[in-house]
């Protein structure tokens, strides 16, 4: 693990004298670390051409494999560290409305096996709150939608991108339609139930104003169980990202000829330490198979 170190500060510096210095090593000793890693892995990382030196296209390649390879290994410590000094923690997580908390379920359970002695610290609002929170430090981890922040300390890692759906209730006229496909001009005369403080409203009117459906007088919503509640009540149905309210039994259908999507991320601050437990969630929701996971 050394070797990737050296070369993390190497790609991070492109000058063998800083990147040694940076290390506490003397520069052969970085200069042959540097070689076992390419042999190791067959070609040149790393070419210098007189007083320039550049990462090769192997290099490149490398590097953010290298960087999340040495992330991890340094978690695992902290993690080890936690877990034998039986100490206990606290982890702040910052959730979108928009986020059904059943997505974080499995890694917030095998988070509780590693650190038995957690206390979860749980915040929801906008989008934009979870910015918010993530600035002040009141959280170390967010999860929301597309959140458009201009702050160029906001750290994101894309976790999947989604459709969306129409919900509607079991006893609702729509509840028998066939196809699991439904038509625009079959919701025209419908009330709408949609989340208020989606990251996406914006695009969500747009997209439906283009194909005559007015979002105008529809009902606004902050919670996403109170929506599934009045949509079982026949209110109205609902336009829900396609992760939300898997677990409900309300009717689900696909919207005809509407090409309305969201990418959700965990987000955090660059630069400001994490907490081992905080790096053991992020690293199990970066390596959760999201594709299995919604389908």
């Amino acid at each position: 693990m050394q070797q990737v170190r050296y070369f993390l500060a190497l790609a991070g510096t492109l000058n063998f004298t800083r990147a040694a210095e940076q290390c506490n090593i003397t520069q052969p000793v970085l200069t042959r670390a540097i070689k076992g890693l390419e042999i190791e892995f067959g070609g040149e990382l790393i070419r210098r051409e007189g007083k320039m030196t550049h990462l090769t296209d192997l290099g490149r390649h490398m590097l953010p494999l290298m960087k999340q390879c040495y992330e991890s290994a340094q978690s695992a410590k902290s993690v080890a560290k936690s877990v034998v000094s039986g100490e206990s923690r606290s982890l702040e997580l910052g959730l979108s409305r928009t986020v059904d908390l059943d997505l974080l379920r499995e890694a917030l359970a095998e988070l509780f096996r590693t650190f038995p002695n957690l206390r979860l610290k749980l915040r929801r609002g906008t989008g934009k709150d979870v910015v918010e929170l993530l600035k002040a430090g009141d959280i170390e981890l967010g999860v929301a939608g597309p959140v458009a922040a201009q702050w160029d300390r906001l750290d994101e890692w894309p976790m999947f991108s989604e459709s969306f759906e129409v919900l509607v209730g079991s006893g609702h006229p729509l509840a028998s339609h066939n196809s699991p496909v439904i038509a625009l001009e079959v919701l025209r005369e419908q009330m709408f139930l949609v989340q208020a403080g989606s990251e996406i409203a914006d695009e969500e009117h747009r997209s439906l104003n283009a194909c005559g459906i007015s979002l105008e007088k529809a009902h606004q919503i902050d919670s996403e169980r109170d929506m599934a509640d009045l949509v079982e009540a026949n209110m109205g149905v609902a336009l829900v990202p396609l992760s939300m309210l898997r677990s409900t039994r309300l009717a689900r259908y696909s919207l005809q000829d509407v090409d309305l999507r969201r990418t959700v991320a965990i987000y955090s601050v660059s630069g400001r330490p994490r907490s081992p437990e905080a790096s053991a969630f992020l690293n199990l929701m970066r390596t959760t198979d999201w594709a299995e996971q919604l389908h």
